[in-house]
């Protein structure tokens, strides 16, 4: 059975679901309340089902309202695409680029190009989402993102265009109490059997020093995960394990001797940094000056 809805009534419920409060979704719809209400009612009855549970504190979406929302999400993030793109051909005055991005590729590149690009193009807006690598790639898949600037590995399928912006070291640091392992020359085995602190499991990151571990007969097997460099960071200051960092993100906190690099017998592999971009998928003319000035030295 095909039920016939307002459309404009999912428009309203993906605001509703993301706000988790009615008052929120009415302000950034520029309705009022008692509309969004009255909207979301009509929807419910409409499908023949409870979307939401109602509180003073705001709303919860049921079982039913989380699979719609799961439905709803993706199509309006790509109509707000679609018209930022239209929008985008209209002249160099006016365009948004949705970029996805991970810290260590947002610190050592993106910020830099970025205002780089905002000097040249001042009409173009910018949206960046700060991400994992997994989740960039899987965003840029479902085009909710125009570009990805993540790290290796990046897991890109074969209809993903992956272009090399600029390689990067990682160093392996300690915090102070382990200021005393930075006067010799450590082996990973020796590592293996300290505290460590690592990116969360389900990262590239962590993959990618899994498998370092790995081909010398070891197992990575960190005390602490952290969802991403910003964290890590911090968790190695205090103590916590050591870590590894990329040399540019560790060298103000190695300056002050807030933490202490301890040389390895073995060598770490070179990383990059890499913009991704999806063949299957045309850029916009924002998104085109954006490539140019990230591929520039």
């Amino acid at each position: 059975m095909i039920i016939a809805v307002n459309y404009e009534y999912y428009r309203i419920f993906y605001f509703v679901a993301k706000y988790k409060n009615f008052t929120q979704a009415a302000k950034v719809l520029m309705s009022s309340q008692p509309n969004v209400t009255r909207c979301m009612n009509n929807l419910e009855e409409e499908l023949g089902c409870r979307l939401m549970i109602r509180s003073n504190r705001g709303i919860v979406l049921t079982t039913e309202g989380e699979k719609l929302f799961s439905h709803v999400a993706p199509a309006y993030e790509q109509l707000q695409l679609g018209e930022a793109e239209l929008a985008s051909y209209t002249g160099m005055q006016s365009g948004t680029v949705f970029i996805g991005a991970n810290e260590t590729a947002l610190q050592s590149v993106l910020l830099s190009k970025l205002s780089r690009f905002h000097q040249v193009y001042p009409g173009f807006h910018i949206h960046i989402s700060n991400y994992s690598t997994p989740q960039a790639v899987k965003s840029l898949e479902e085009g909710i993102l125009n570009l990805a600037v993540v790290t290796t590995p990046t897991g890109a399928k074969k209809h993903l265009t992956e272009i090399p912006l600029k390689s990067f070291r990682e160093i392996l640091v300690g915090g102070p109490k382990f200021a005393y392992l930075s006067e010799k020359q450590m082996s990973l085995k020796e590592v293996a059997d300290l505290p460590m602190v690592s990116m969360a499991v389900e990262t590239k990151t962590f993959e990618f020093y899994s498998r370092f571990f790995q081909r010398h007969g070891l197992a990575l097997h960190p005390d602490i995960e952290a969802a991403n460099t910003v964290q890590l960071l911090p968790m190695i200051k205090g103590n916590m394990g050591l870590g590894f960092l990329p040399e540019e993100i560790a060298a103000d906190a190695l300056s002050r001797r807030e933490i202490f690099r301890i040389s390895l017998l073995e060598t770490i592999p070179e990383r990059f940094i890499c913009m991704i971009k999806d063949s299957r998928q045309p850029l916009s003319l924002a998104a085109k000056k954006l490539e140019e000035i990230l591929r520039m030295p």
